[in-house]
Formats: structure tokens, sequence, C-alpha cells
């Protein structure tokens, strides 16, 4: 039940089916020269779009923008401050919540250690807050299994590289370019960089050439699947429960 496509009508009588949304989240961020700036958001619009299509679940709006600091500094990237991010979360979950809405998977594409923080933070601060709700805060990672696992063959690939690249061919093939070599930034840790780009010239972190369609197609079914199984298993929830992060 795609939130925005709704009437309000049908939103009521969707309550009566489940009470569960799925909020996607991501980013504007740069992906390489390869890549389309909105790949972390779109990706996870789309996967939360397909689980929704197999289990009864609400899915939200995106909420486009996130914490970027990494990738700050690379043209055409737009961030919000954490504060924001965790402002624009309370808000849209208390909105739904004076509708009915009484579990929520925070979904995020992009995985951020700030964007995350600030997720879980404005979560930790809604079920303070309400403590009839349950909350799932998830990227990614947190719908990988074994199978998923055993697709990838790039090591430290965690930026426009295998997976994202595999995601885009499978979902919007025609908004992948040339695929740029392999990269993987050194950044000077502990030591914070003012200039991202002095450490990391092409925004690539993996191997976007051993990406393929077949196993984007692969890896959209698997993410969709395991998405679908949280969304039951909030369906399912008869008490509340602690947070999964």
């Amino acid at each position: 039940m795609i939130i925005e496509k709704m009437t309000t009508f049908g939103f009521s009588e969707g309550l009566k089916t489940t009470k569960t949304v799925i909020v996607p989240l991501g980013s504007i961020e740069q992906h390489g020269p390869h890549l389309p700036m909105h790949t972390d958001i779109f990706h996870a619009t789309e996967i939360a779009r397909l689980a929704s299509q197999m289990v009864p679940v609400f899915v939200a709006p995106p909420i486009n923008f996130g914490v970027c600091r990494s990738t700050a500094d690379f043209p055409g990237t737009i961030g919000i401050r954490s504060d924001t991010l965790i402002s624009i979360v309370v808000d849209v979950v208390e909105s739904l919540y004076r509708h009915g809405i009484r579990r929520f998977i925070l979904y995020s594409g992009h995985a951020g250690a700030n964007h995350m923080a600030a997720l879980l933070s404005a979560a930790d601060d809604l079920m303070a807050a309400y403590d009839d709700t349950d909350f799932a805060v998830i990227n990614d990672l947190d719908l990988f299994d074994t199978e998923l696992f055993k697709l990838l063959e790039a090591h430290n690939d965690s930026h426009a590289g295998e997976f994202e690249t595999s995601l885009i061919m499978a979902l919007a093939p025609d908004l992948v370019g040339k695929l740029p070599p392999a990269d993987r930034p050194h950044f000077p840790r502990p030591l914070l960089v003012r200039n991202t780009r002095a450490c990391w010239k092409s925004g690539v972190w993996g191997d976007p050439t051993m990406a393929s369609r077949e196993k984007g197609e692969r890896m959209v079914a698997i993410l969709t699947r395991n998405l679908a199984k949280m969304a039951e298993s909030m369906n399912n929830q008869k008490k509340k429960t602690t947070k999964t992060s």
C-alpha cells in the first residue's frame, strides 16, 4: 500500500489490515562517475514497494535527504544535519502515529555512520514518547543473508561498487554509465579530512566492474524477501518489543 497513491479513505481501510509502515530513507550524494546521485533512496524505495506486494504493509513517501559526511565535498551531494534528519523523522512518524500506525520500519539505503546514528536517536526518542510503538532501524546490511553474501566477489565493497552497481543495473539499467575501475580511498584515520576528495578521487569504494544485472536481480529479490519477512514479523507483534537495529 503506497501511501501517496492512496485516498484518505483507502488509508483508513488499510489500517484494518496492518498498522505497519516502511519509511524509505536515503540520500542525494555522489555515487562515482557511473551511478545516479539518488542511488540510495531509489533502491530502498523500490525494494520497499516490492516488499509491499508480498505482505500487507504501508510504504511512506521516501525521505530523500540524509546526513552525508564523506561525500559532502563532491559536486551535487545534498546533505542535511543530523538534527534536521531527526526532526524530519520524528515529524513523519508522529503524523503517521496520529492516524493509527504503530509499527515503523525505518529502512535506509544510505548507511553512513552519522546518518544511521541520527535515525537511531530519533527512534529512541519516539519509543520513549509512545510506549505502544515498535521500531526497526535498518539498512541494506540488515537484510543480507548467506545467499546474498555468496553473490559478492569484491572485497571491502561499500559505495558505488559491486553491490550498488548491481542493484541499479537490475532496477534501472538505463541510469548506469560506463563502469570505472575499482578504487578504495585511504583516509588518514583517526584524523579528520577537510576535503575528502583529496583522498577519494573517483567516489567509488569497491569494484563496479564485478557488478552484473543478473547479480542485481538476485540481490533485489533477496532484499525484498527479507524486508517482507521483517514487515510480516512486525505485523504479528502483539506487545511492545525492543528496537531492532
